[in-house]
């Protein structure tokens, strides 16, 4: 690959590639790559992320759109959760006759 080839290689956009397998019900995280737009992302996760047959659905997401919260924030992000026991599962009573829960 030529230089100026790589160059612009390096200036296209970093696409977050999701895959969902033949065996699954959703899409799970596989990986990045660069390319010049969503088509030839999809294309290129296609040729590095199912070589082996085992996608049904690839999902590209320009990583500039993806927006999370902060992992060295996590206490006080999800702290308001603990407030609200009846979002625990201890907080109801099952049948006994529900023995998979």
């Amino acid at each position: 690959m030529s230089a100026q080839n790589n160059k612009a290689q390096n200036e296209w956009p970093l696409w977050e590639v999701f895959i969902r397998s033949k065996a699954g019900l959703d899409h799970k995280h596989a990986g990045s790559l660069h390319a010049a737009d969503a088509q030839m992302a999809i294309e290129n996760a296609r040729d590095v992320y199912t070589r082996r047959m085992e996608g049904v659905s690839i999902w590209v997401v320009e990583s500039k759109y993806i927006h999370a919260s902060n992992p060295d924030e996590a206490a006080s992000f999800y702290e308001p959760a603990n407030d609200k026991i009846y979002r625990h599962p201890t907080f109801y009573n099952l049948p006994d006759e529900l023995t998979h829960m």
